[in-house]
């Protein structure tokens, strides 16, 4: 053979007996076939074979069927973001003539997606009262296709009674969707709960890292695999297995990154919660929280992710106090190492319910730092405003 083909051509060299830890990287566009009858055979081979790299690697796949197996679902597939994931998710189920409802505490994109696209595209959109099964009652349709919730809620974390609410939709022919990147599959488990469909940001606390992006998307059932995954196939959408591994190598620390984070949290959200400048503090694990019964019963953990709703005459401050934090970092998402900081406009993402405190309010996300450190910061902070409220 030629020096040029032997340089193009791989050689097969054998595996057995290789057997790392770690998952391998899997790069490929193209994936050949043994002879022309497989390849002519190629689409038989079933959402579960591989035929061309953009439907999965076996680096990709790995990861594809952990989340399956910790979210009780029949199949998960890999987007490019947890927004992507969303829109993914109920866009192979609605078509012109259709109807939405959507959770009105829902992720500002997912309302975005909704009030900008669906609606675009000629779908109905109505928001329901996360707490209120009944609402949920009261705006099904004939042609309500969806019931998108997220559980706890964008920012103010209500808690949604996910079994009524997916009782309800069930009995009107909709599919059930949850959000469920607060809590991951460690905490909750929609599909148990009723979820016909299941997204994460994988980009939080499972990939635990901050440096990349991806969400999932894990459906109850086979029937549900042939529309998402087809119109992923139209729309060219696939995730990089070099980032796939990422996610794997961050998602072997998820167990004891995610309890310290929950632990110091609550600890953290209890303290806060008596200061005289808080109005609030929303966490779903603290047991003066109005959501506190419901996720005690459906839940098995929380995260590390809570707000702080300060009283009117300190809330107007909060963005010049977060410059004496030290330790925290201010920026948005949440779940890495690194405890971050960031204020939240709540008025401009409700149109179902009303919000009566402060439009912006604070999200903290617990990281992995000396707890002491994290808390003298906070002190920094509430002493900053102190000081802004007395000198208003």
């Amino acid at each position: 053979m030629n020096d040029l083909t032997q340089c193009v051509l791989t050689p097969s060299v054998p595996s057995e007996g290789f057997s790392p830890l770690g998952v391998g990287v899997h790069r490929a566009s193209t994936i050949v076939f043994a002879d022309a009858k497989a390849y002519a055979s190629r689409l038989e081979r079933g959402h579960a074979g591989y035929s061309y790299g953009l439907y999965g690697t076996p680096t990709t796949r790995t990861l594809e069927a952990k989340l399956s197996a910790l979210e009780g679902g029949a199949w998960t597939f890999l987007t490019p973001s947890g927004q992507g994931a969303n829109a993914l998710a109920v866009l192979p189920f609605l078509s012109a003539g259709d109807h939405i409802l959507i959770a009105d505490t829902a992720y500002p994109p997912m309302r975005d997606l909704a009030e900008t696209d669906l609606r675009r595209l000629g779908v109905a959109v109505d928001f329901f009262d996360p707490l209120s099964p009944e609402d949920v009652a009261v705006k099904m349709r004939e042609n309500t296709r969806i019931v998108w919730c997220e559980s706890p809620g964008s920012t103010t974390m209500e808690v949604l009674d996910l079994p009524a609410i997916a009782a309800i939709a069930h009995a009107g022919g909709a599919l059930v969707g949850v959000d469920n990147t607060w809590a991951t599959p460690l905490n909750f488990k929609p599909i148990a709960h009723g979820a016909d469909i299941v997204t994460e940001a994988l980009t939080k606390f499972v990939s635990g890292h901050s440096d990349v992006l991806m969400g999932s998307i894990t459906v109850k059932n086979e029937a549900l695999i042939y529309p998402i995954r087809s119109l992923i196939g139209r729309m060219g959408i696939g995730v990089s297995p070099d980032d796939a591994s990422l996610v794997l190598r961050g998602f072997e620390t998820l167990g004891v990154r995610l309890r310290h984070s929950e632990r110091v949290a609550l600890d953290f959200a209890r303290r806060i919660e008596g200061h005289p400048l808080v109005d609030a503090v929303l966490h779903p694990a603290l047991e003066s929280f109005p959501g506190y019964g419901l996720w005690k019963r459906d839940f098995l953990g929380s995260s590390g992710v809570f707000s702080v709703v300060f009283c009117a005459a300190a809330a107007p401050h909060i963005a010049a106090a977060l410059d004496a934090l030290q330790i925290f970092a201010i920026g948005a998402s949440w779940g890495g190492t690194r405890s971050l900081a960031a204020p939240m406009s709540v008025d401009g993402f409700r149109t179902a319910t009303s919000w009566s405190g402060p439009d912006i309010i604070l999200r903290l996300s617990i990281g992995l730092e000396d707890e002491r450190e994290l808390w003298d910061d906070i002190e920094r902070l509430l002493s900053v405003l102190e000081t802004a409220q007395r000198a208003a």
